[in-house]
């Protein structure tokens, strides 16, 4: 095989390759060769037709067979021989003309995963912000779900409803006098001021009794579901067959023993174990983008335009799905126009930070496991009906990039703790409201980082489809805000 470079600029590499005919010719020798045992044909026992016949019978299928493989192998070689890691998978182009019998010139583009600069990870400082799971923070928590779960007994007679009560209806409902589909039913229960039927419709029940009958007078929303009832002005008549006041349960060890539980103190240890970890999340949430902050500032290199492609690309199509469902959509899709820039730039901060956090995992032997991989395939097939799981199962075994974007997460929060350990961190108590503040305050390293702002919603805890262009262009802080939350999950290309 003859290579040739024709462009070395950059990461990108060009070259062609010749492969002379005397290696395809030998490949299909060896194809029909490896063909003929498994070929039956009258006249010739099992495994015993003719090399000659085959090539007859099956030659052109064989040939392209043996070309398509000389050619892989060709490109494999050639990394192999250079020493060089492609980005994303090299483009093959065979030369026009080519015909059996001749040689193959083959032209073959790629670019080069970068050499990432070490940087002291031992520099990093980060503060950590800590909440802490008060009495006062269990108690409103346990109170506030002690409310949910809340129940209706009978209004004394004569019972005025009032909000919170529950009143139990039947009702016809008319547009311009005349009953329409879906709008009769009976023993519905509505929960005043729940906000669970439209606009206006559980207002007009505050007053009614058991037995009362009234007229109710409405609107449908502009944007309710049902296109004939859209904007439609309507009455209903209802009459109540029941009216029931709420009964709040009572924060005691009863209320915890009806939830099966021994005791409130069993039920107050369960909910600090849940706060406390919901507040760790909000905790690490913040000091990772204060990480990846310090990481995009502290690397510059070069990235493949064909990762940022890729990764511009996945962002541009979650947003004009999120476009496609704003009242203005061609508003929102041309907003999204005017920042197209704005947006290549972050997939290309989100390639950087993804290869910059991938090879600080390689250089620190930082794995995922068998079992840990194991585990995710059991807990991704879980969303699968069981008839399906094994295909799924089948289908990450033969697609390398799917495990990967799979592994991705989990190699990436691997990472973040081994630079959290790595780190000079201080602790600072704040309460949950500062924390939740500091998470979502303006923050202008985001503009620092790209000289300019940006319009994204991705968090490397979070996914770009959360992303929703306006069509009132956004300030450049919230811009900000939102730029700072798109970097908290690597770029699936970039964490393998």
């Amino acid at each position: 095989m003859q290579t040739v470079e024709t462009l070395n600029e950059g990461l990108k590499r060009n070259y062609t390759l010749t492969i002379t005919a005397d290696e395809i010719r030998k490949r299909i020798d060896k194809e029909v060769a490896d063909a003929a045992p498994r070929v039956n044909m009258p006249g010739f026992r099992p495994g015993k037709v003719p090399a000659k016949l085959v090539q007859k019978m099956y030659g052109a299928s064989i040939a392209q067979d043996a070309l398509n493989g000389a050619l892989q192998e060709g490109v494999q070689q050639l990394l192999s021989e250079k020493g060089v890691k492609p980005a994303m998978q090299p483009e093959i182009e065979l030369v026009e003309g080519y015909e059996l019998g001749k040689d193959a010139e083959l032209k073959v583009k790629f670019e080069i995963l970068p050499e990432i600069p070490e940087i002291s990870l031992d520099a990093l400082k980060l503060e950590r912000l800590t909440v802490e799971a008060s009495t006062a923070i269990i108690d409103e928590k346990i109170q506030e779900f002690a409310t949910q779960q809340k129940s209706f007994d009978d209004a004394p007679e004569g019972h005025a409803a009032e909000k919170g009560d529950l009143v139990v209806i039947d009702f016809v409902g008319k547009v311009d006098g005349e009953a329409f589909d879906g709008g009769t039913g009976s023993d519905m229960s509505v929960e005043i001021g729940a906000g669970q039927f439209i606009p206006g419709f559980e207002d007009q029940l505050v007053g009614i009794k058991q037995g009362d009958s009234r007229v109710l007078k409405v609107s449908f929303p502009e944007d309710y579901s049902v296109p004939y009832l859209k904007g439609k002005a309507a009455e209903f008549d209802v009459t109540a067959s029941d009216v029931r006041i709420p009964h709040e349960a009572k924060v005691d060890d009863e209320f915890a023993k009806s939830l099966g539980l021994e005791s409130l103190d069993q039920l107050r240890d369960l909910m600090k174990g849940q706060i406390e970890q919901e507040l760790n999340g909000l905790t690490r949430t913040h000091m990772k983008r204060k990480l990846l902050d310090q990481l995009a500032d502290s690397y510059n290199f070069e990235v493949p335009s064909q990762m940022v492609e890729a990764e511009f690309n996945q962002i541009w199509q979650q947003l004009e799905h999120a476009a496609s469902h704003e009242e203005d959509s061609e508003a929102a899709l041309a907003e999204m126009e005017k920042e197209r820039p704005d947006y290549r730039a972050i997939a290309e901060r989100r390639v950087r930070l993804g290869l910059a956090l991938s090879d600080i995992g390689t250089k620190n032997n930082v794995e995922v496991t068998s079992s840990e991989m194991n585990m995710l395939i059991s807990q991704a097939a879980q969303r699968y009906n069981p008839a399906d799981r094994q295909r799924f199962m089948e289908y990450l075994r033969q697609e390398p990039m799917a495990a990967a974007q799979l592994r991705a997460p989990l190699y990436e929060d691997k990472v973040v703790d081994l630079l959290f350990e790595k780190a000079e961190i201080t602790d600072r108590a704040v309460t949950r409201e500062e924390l939740e503040a500091a998470i979502e305050a303006d923050d202008d390293s985001i503009g620092k980082a790209h000289n300019h702002d940006h319009d994204h919603d991705h968090d490397h805890d979070h996914d770009h489809a959360k992303a929703k262009p306006k069509a009132k262009k956004a300030s450049s802080k919230k811009k900000e805000k939102e730029a700072k939350e798109s970097e908290e999950k690597t770029s699936d290309s970039a964490a393998k």
